[in-house]
């Protein structure tokens, strides 16, 4: 089968999205596919197999130059576009990177006749056109951006800041028109279909759920390393809070004050130390508690695994969670909360981990106190937790399952 992905930002530190795309299209290929990926910037990290198309964009975002030194490169209207509507303060990315996909995939079926085109999560205008060329088009959702706004508005305090996130948003309009319109919607946990059928009005008999995977080869636990004494991690990425690091702080500063003063924790991801859990950190007296390692390499990041106890992932909501599953691979006890697809991906509370209420931080601290107690529990946990991964969240098994919706369409 030829097989034709769409990622408009596809590097693994992108978030999940850039997660799924690497190991998805390696295990498409391993199965004897052909498999093409349309990429924007970040571009992804994949195995050579896949032939990558880097579609150019201003990368605005990510651009440390002033605005106006983009200037002599906005002859072409999409650019032209893309530039106005980054000042006016929107998110453009989504629909430029579709319709320079559209042209790119026109361009490539004078050479190569794919059999179907999957998109991943850009959802723009693009994948309509996409449709007039006589390709299937399917799209995976890892959860209505509807959530994520919804999140956005709770934390803000003042107008100001609200129709700024209004303007930001925009585009959410846009993949309300095209998801539904779409022959089938791959997504990637139970809880995140409900969320797409009631967010985006996708028609239940268009949703097919294919959990994602973790690499059980490279996300184990290293025995040679020695646990750190009352050590917890935790992952952080991109802006707000949705990840709910300040209520884990919060329960930091609740076991402190309950005489558990040697409990520290490591949180990875983009947040560097300094900024903006800094006030928290000093209001709360925790700046020798607490530890941002900022990016690092996955091979660090299964070392830090090793070295902790517990692993926290106190979201406000998850599509599916990797953080938990790839903590669980690497045998750590997880403390998550009951939000989105956490549950679905941790299991029965009190085998694999415990489960809490969402933005509960006197929950949070009770359960690392119950956990940190017991030190057979976290070791049957772990174990428990490993058992799991390795029967339910296999990248090949995705990939399986990916295909049998390709054939089903098809």
């Amino acid at each position: 089968m030829r097989i034709c992905l769409l990622s408009y930002r596809g590097n693994p530190y992108s978030g999940g999205q850039g997660i799924y795309i690497h190991y998805l299209s390696r295990e498409l290929c391993r199965l004897g596919h052909e498999v093409h990926l349309l990429a924007g910037p970040p571009y992804p990290e994949v195995v050579s197999a896949v032939k990558v198309h880097r579609l150019r964009s201003l990368q605005l975002y990510d651009s440390l130059e002033p605005l106006r030194s983009h200037l002599p490169r906005l002859r072409n209207p999409l650019r032209l576009y893309e530039f106005l509507a980054t000042c006016a303060g929107t998110f453009p990315e989504p629909f430029t990177f579709s319709i320079r996909a559209y042209r790119k995939l026109q361009e490539l079926l004078s050479s190569v006749k794919f059999d179907i085109v999957h998109d991943n999560q850009c959802l723009g205008y693009g994948l309509l056109l996409m449709k007039r060329l006589r390709v299937p088009v399917i799209a995976t959702i890892h959860h209505p951006i509807t959530v994520d706004r919804k999140l956005a508005f709770a934390q803000t305090e003042n107008q100001r800041d609200r129709f700024r996130l209004m303007r930001w948003y925009s585009f959410i309009m846009m993949q309300r028109r095209v998801a539904p319109r779409l022959e089938k919607i791959i997504t990637v946990s139970h809880s995140s279909a409900r969320d797409i059928e009631r967010s985006f009005k996708v028609y239940p008999n268009k949703l097919r759920v294919v959990h994602n995977g973790v690499d059980t080869d490279f996300f184990r636990s290293d025995n040679g390393i020695s646990k750190r004494p009352n050590s917890i991690i935790a992952m952080d990425s991109g802006t707000g809070h949705m990840k709910g690091i300040p209520y884990l702080l919060q329960a930091l500063r609740l076991l402190r004050e309950n005489e558990d003063g040697n409990v520290n924790l490591t949180v990875v991801g983009t947040s560097a130390p300094g900024t903006k859990y800094a006030m928290l950190i000093r209001e709360w007296g925790l700046e020798d508690a607490v530890t941002f390692t900022g990016r690092i390499t996955k091979q660090e990041l299964v070392r830090r695994y090793s070295t902790a106890e517990i692993a926290a992932v106190p979201s406000l909501y998850e599509g599916f969670g990797f953080p938990a599953v790839e903590a669980m691979s690497c045998k750590l006890p997880v403390i998550a909360t009951r939000a989105g697809a956490l549950p679905e991906v941790v299991g029965e509370d009190g085998r694999a981990g415990i489960l809490v209420p969402p933005a509960d931080s006197e929950a949070l601290a009770a359960a690392i106190r119950h956990l940190l107690h017991d030190r057979q529990l976290r070791k049957s946990m772990g174990e428990a937790g490993r058992q799991r991964v390795e029967e339910l969240f296999s990248w090949e098994k995705a990939a399986q399952e990916t295909l049998q919706v390709y054939q089903e369409l098809l």
